[in-house]
């Protein structure tokens, strides 16, 4: 029932189909070579990827809002110290302290002990090494030097070389060596006036028949010989050292 209207249609439509594709090929026998139409192929696979080009110039900073500063990083070496700063303000006075009553009965026993034992000790070194006499403590050390050496050696124990200001304190030197032993007595400032270490005048004198003559060449320095006379000899010369301390 619906055919017959569109049959003429389709009559109409199938003859200028055949006379296109007439002209078509005559044309073509003219002109081109007849090229034949089919539906397209299918993609292939992608090409391999080419070489990375030169890297490009550094763009502008972008416009866009500033991110969140990151969390802080590890804290590094310590540097070195700088100089140090300008001294502060005086701070005011304080107030004054409390003086407080101690127990001296402990302190003053101890102290009495102390000097018991002290005393106990001086003796022992009295009998065993050196000589007493009055407030004087003279000790020797049994080994020979020159004067400079026995001036050192006394002084690093806070004594002195030894000058004897009486007989008494004399005979006690001599008795400690049996050999020649330097006294505290020079002439070095003025030759043939002998004093004391310190310059001092002498209080007392024992020179041996014929002394002090300088019979060397620079005999500054004083002896005691074993017949406790004195004798004057070379600072140079090595003799016997005799030390006083205070007793």
């Amino acid at each position: 029932m619906f055919l017959l209207p569109s049959l003429p249609l389709l009559l109409l439509s199938v003859i200028a189909a055949s006379y296109s594709e007439a002209i078509t090929h005559e044309d073509s026998a003219n002109n081109c070579p007849t090229i034949a139409c089919y539906s397209p192929g299918m993609n292939g696979f992608p090409g391999k990827d080419g070489r990375d080009g030169s890297k490009g110039e550094k763009g502008e900073p972008g416009e866009g809002l500033r991110g969140l500063q990151g969390p802080p990083g590890k804290m590094g070496p310590p540097g070195n110290p700088g100089p140090p700063g300008l001294p502060g303000k005086t701070g005011q006075k304080g107030d004054p302290g409390e003086i407080r009553e101690c127990d001296t009965s402990v302190a003053d026993s101890e102290r009495g002990a102390l000097r018991a034992e002290l005393e106990k000790i001086k003796k022992w070194l009295f009998f065993s090494l050196g000589k007493k006499v009055g407030k004087k403590f003279f000790l020797n050390n049994h080994r020979k030097m020159s004067f400079s050496e026995v001036e050192a050696l006394c002084a690093q124990f806070q004594a002195s070389v030894a000058i004897p200001n009486n007989a008494k304190e004399n005979s006690a030197i001599q008795s400690l060596i049996n050999d020649n032993t330097f006294l505290g007595i020079t002439d070095k400032a003025t030759e043939g006036h002998f004093v004391d270490l310190k310059g001092r005048e002498l209080s007392y004198q024992n020179w041996n028949e014929h002394e002090p003559n300088d019979a060397g060449d620079g005999e500054d320095c004083t002896v005691i010989m074993p017949n406790g006379k004195w004798n004057d000899v070379p600072c140079s010369s090595s003799y016997f050292a005799v030390c006083e301390f205070s007793a």
